[in-house]
């Protein structure tokens, strides 16, 4: 399963280090309210598609 996971983090650098870094940004600053808000949207939207790219439980 964390193989799954890795492969489809390398398989797209540029999405996954956005990912990261806005990930960070949002863990250790405290960027203005509503910039915080479209960060945590972007967030959501990039784990939605990794969550349907990999789709880990395919039955």
């Amino acid at each position: 399963m964390f193989k799954n996971i890795l492969n489809g983090l390398i398989d797209h650098p540029i999405l996954t280090s956005i990912f990261i870094a806005d990930f960070g940004i949002l863990l250790f600053h405290r960027p203005p309210f509503f910039f915080s808000l479209l960060m945590l949207g972007a967030l959501m939207g990039m784990c939605m598609y990794f969550g349907q790219k990999l789709a880990l439980f395919k039955i």
